[in-house]
């Protein structure tokens, strides 16, 4: 288990001598793209070997066509699944036959070496942070969609979903030259509640309900379109969920804004959903809309162990549980972990044991971790130091185990949580087989 970890690199580096007959062609760079990248930095420099100096030009191909230009403007680029530098197309990463490409503009008598280095990043699993529910000025926020991506870059976040109210038009024009990955969302607003649609572009055609067959409606033409959905601040004071929790939905947020008495109901009703025996994965989102002292970007912060970043990998995580919540990017951190399987996932009862291995990391002085199971707190610790805390618990009769880290905070006088995991599941004896 690890907080950050090592992404697998490799740097090829290919050089090429272009002749001055050459000059006014175009040159190709082969290079095999490795299977499972999933991002490339390109770079590239030429030596003139005459006193007239070369002007090389740049560019890439994949197996099929160009991907990208620049001319004689950059001297190098980089491209991923969701972003890439100007010029150049976000999107796969195909293993094959690949090219750089060079514009040989001017080269001098004598000729030139052109030397191109290309590092491949690899799909690494690892935990991957950001918000899930942020509002822009394409509904009723005062953030611009660059402004969004640039705080939560700032942020060091690896992933943000700009929800409008019943708007998609963010969607259609979010910003591609930043690292933060943009899940596509829409906030299904009603006057009865609200719930984020993730992970598709268009889930809805019109949002207007009536009631509830409506609201049912809306969910089940979002879910057949790929949209994940979420139940959002269903205990809140001001607009609830109040169409049941008997409806279409696959994740619940629990922890929305600053912590409140609101979060602390759906927390016990999601504790109560968990000792009944239901596996519902629990995700937070910040809700911001405009600059405020309180609500900001990225508090809460949502992790996600995800098999890469992309999209489908973060949403295929969540789905799994594989979810830590945290008060903001740099909060306390925590995980559960018994022989190959984590947090969200279900360790049978064929596994060769079933202890538990907890951490939790960024502690502070008065911190208390508590590690709870369907019989309420198993085990509460308050810590008297700075760091790390490490211990292997028994599962044998639970349904689950989670960690809450509360930590009191100066600013609001008081105790709040400071992070929270989905549980570990272990299998019953009624579900063998």
């Amino acid at each position: 288990m690890a907080k950050n970890t090592e992404r697998r690199r490799s740097t090829a580096v290919y050089t090429r001598q272009i002749k001055k007959e050459e000059q006014s062609g175009y040159v190709e760079l082969p290079f095999e793209m490795p299977e499972g990248v999933e991002e490339i930095h390109v770079a590239y420099e030429f030596v003139s070997h005459g006193e007239t100096k070369a002007v090389i030009d740049l560019g890439i191909r994949d197996g099929s066509r160009v991907r990208g230009w620049s001319g004689g403007a950059r001297s190098e680029f980089r491209m991923a699944r969701h972003a890439a530098t100007p010029g150049y197309m976000p999107g796969p990463l195909e293993p094959g036959g690949w090219a750089v490409l060079h514009n040989a503009y001017k080269v001098p008598e004598e000729g030139c070496l052109v030397t191109v280095t290309i590092e491949f990043i690899y799909k690494t699993p690892r935990w991957l942070k950001g918000d899930l529910h942020t509002h822009s000025e394409h509904s009723d926020g005062s953030f611009t969609l660059e402004e969004n991506a640039a705080i939560m870059e700032s942020l060091g976040c690896d992933f943000i979903a700009m929800t409008d109210h019943n708007t998609i038009s963010q969607n259609l024009a979010y910003p591609r030259h930043t690292n933060v990955l943009m899940i596509p969302g829409t906030e299904f607003t009603t006057n009865f509640g609200h719930s984020n649609f993730l992970g598709v572009t268009d889930p809805m055609d019109d949002f207007r309900v009536s009631g509830q067959a409506d609201v049912e409606e809306k969910l089940r033409t979002a879910r057949s379109r790929g949209a994940k959905i979420v139940l959002n601040h269903p205990h809140c004071d001001w607009c609830p969920w109040e169409w049941g929790f008997s409806v279409e939905h696959d994740w619940v947020e629990i922890w929305n804004g600053p912590w409140s008495a609101r979060n602390a109901r759906t927390l016990a009703w999601w504790q109560e959903q968990l000792a009944a025996g239901r596996r519902l994965a629990a995700v937070g989102g910040s809700d911001v809309h405009r600059p405020d002292p309180f609500v900001k970007h990225a508090m809460p912060c949502t992790w996600v162990w995800a098999e890469s970043k992309t999209v489908e990998s973060i949403l295929a995580g969540i789905d799994r549980g594989h979810v830590l919540i945290t008060y903001a990017p740099d909060g306390p951190f925590s995980e559960l972990g018994c022989e190959a399987y984590r947090m969200g996932d279900v360790v049978p009862l064929a596994a060769k044991q079933r202890e538990v291995l907890v951490r939790a990391e960024d502690l502070h002085s008065g911190d208390r971790v508590l590690l709870i199971s369907d019989r309420g707190v198993e085990r509460e610790t308050v810590v008297a130091y700075e760091g790390s805390l490490e211990w292997k618990e028994a599962s044998e009769g639970r349904l689950f185990l989670r960690v809450e880290i509360w930590r009191y905070f100066e600013e609001a006088g008081e105790m709040l949580l400071a992070a929270l995991t989905n549980p570990l599941y272990f299998e019953r004896l009624s579900e063998e087989g």
